[in-house]
């Protein structure tokens, strides 16, 4: 860390010398993994280039419609733009889309019928889709109200997916296997798409017509290929993480088989109506460029996740995935062992916000989850978890989930504020 920049953290932002030190030298350490990620940042940002130039983008892309949003010019060919950068046949990508869950739930719901089975291959799913499926708070418009049966199949011991206890799960009602990339609040690595394509094609050879549905949130621009570009039917995702680039107001995009895409639009619309309808309300320049930008701000969170696992791990932490583990996500759990330190480090990761910084984050029983969950997250955008962020629920083992940065320089302000208030609380020892 350079002097000027060294001296400007003490003096203005009151950061302890002992901190500076601890990531500073992290940083050194994990130099050369930085090098391999702006190779894939490289690759990824010529690629939507290169799909927004096939697409023909225009100034008149970026126009209002109004009423039902018939012949919306901008919603057609940012459809069209997300459907080539993820090699697929059709794609929905639309504000009305609330968040990730919300684009998950339309595809499960579009897709799944009354007597079809669902697997889920990476154990529990995220908090929120508890409900949804039926595991929590039973009735209320979930899959298993509607007769739409449930199975887990549990992860092996080091985080890959058991294919052979997958196998004997799978039924003659079976209709759709499923897999979150990202770790949500579990302990483990993020599925690569490498284990994705040995998966896919391990279903399909069992029976060609069951779907293979991807939860792709925290995942986008992780590696050189996405999901659908090694067999999965359909992938689904929030606009105010990766593919948003933190400028995307809100919204959500589903993509693959056109046939599953129509199916879904019926749930997302009406029957009959589907995708013809539905404003963008005048979002589709913001959507456009926070995609365009999206490569490198990825880049930039996986740096500040990975220089967050360095750290904390040289302090005697736990942390998942370790710096050197190939990665396919943003997010980096440390395992701090108290509700106390969990706390605390969040109310680092606020302090560290352009926006909200004199606000202290408490834990509350947000909507869709089972414990007390705490969230730090001075954004731009409300919630949007690829602008600097951090949240934990408040139950053992007390693991806190850090991710995004819209900059690398901004993340690394996150793992430096973060251990300041663990260092301040004397929770931490530095040597």
């Amino acid at each position: 860390m350079q002097k000027n920049t060294s001296q400007l953290l003490k003096e203005s932002m009151g950061i302890h010398e002992k901190v500076i030190q601890a990531v500073s030298t992290a940083e050194n350490e994990v130099c050369e993994i930085f090098s391999d990620l702006d190779d894939i940042m490289a690759f990824n940002q010529y690629k939507v280039l290169d799909v927004f130039q096939k697409c023909r983008i225009s100034d008149m892309h970026f126009a209002w419609q109004t009423g039902y949003g018939y012949d919306d010019q901008g919603r057609a060919a940012l459809e069209k733009v997300y459907s080539m950068l993820f090699k697929t046949e059709a794609a929905l990508v639309r504000p009305i889309i609330v968040n990730g869950t919300h684009a998950l739930t339309l595809t499960l719901t579009g897709i799944l019928r009354p007597g079809d089975e669902m697997i889920y291959c990476t154990g529990r799913p995220y908090d929120t889709l508890e409900e949804v499926i039926g595991l929590r708070e039973e009735g209320r418009g979930s899959l298993k109200e509607f007769g739409i049966s449930y199975k887990q199949v549990e992860l092996k011991e080091n985080g890959t997916i058991d294919l052979e206890s997958l196998r004997d799960a799978i039924s003659t009602k079976t209709r759709m296997v499923c897999v979150q990339r990202a770790t949500g609040y579990g302990w483990r690595k993020a599925i690569t798409i490498a284990e994705m394509e040995e998966w896919t094609n391990f279903v399909k050879e069992i029976n060609p017509n069951i779907i293979c549905m991807v939860d792709n949130c925290y995942g986008e621009f992780l590696d050189t290929k996405e999901p659908t570009e090694v067999g999965v039917d359909v992938i689904a995702g929030s606009l105010i993480k990766n593919p948003g680039g933190g400028l995307a107001l809100t919204g959500g995009y589903i993509a693959g088989r056109s046939d599953l895409i129509e199916s879904i639009s019926y749930r997302m619309t009406s029957p009959g109506i589907g995708g013809e309808c539905g404003l963008t309300f005048g979002q589709t320049r913001t959507m456009m460029q926070g995609l365009f930008i999206a490569p490198k701000v990825v880049n930039g969170a996986v740096k500040g996740a990975i220089l967050c696992a360095k750290v904390f791990q040289n302090l005697g932490y736990e942390v998942c995935p370790k710096p050197d583990e190939k990665r396919s996500d943003i997010i980096e759990a440390v395992k701090l062992g108290t509700p106390e330190a969990v706390i605390a480090f969040c109310e680092g990761i606020q302090a560290a916000a352009p926006i909200d910084s004199h606000v202290k984050p408490v834990s509350w029983n947000m909507p869709g989850y089972a414990d007390p969950v705490i969230m730090a997250a001075g954004a731009f955008v409300q919630g949007s978890s690829i602008e600097l962020s951090a949240d934990a629920p408040i139950r053992p083992p007390y693991i806190a989930y850090f991710q995004g940065g819209l900059t690398y320089e901004h993340s690394k302000f996150g793992v430096i504020k973060a251990l300041q208030a663990l260092f301040d609380k004397e929770m931490v020892t530095i040597i």
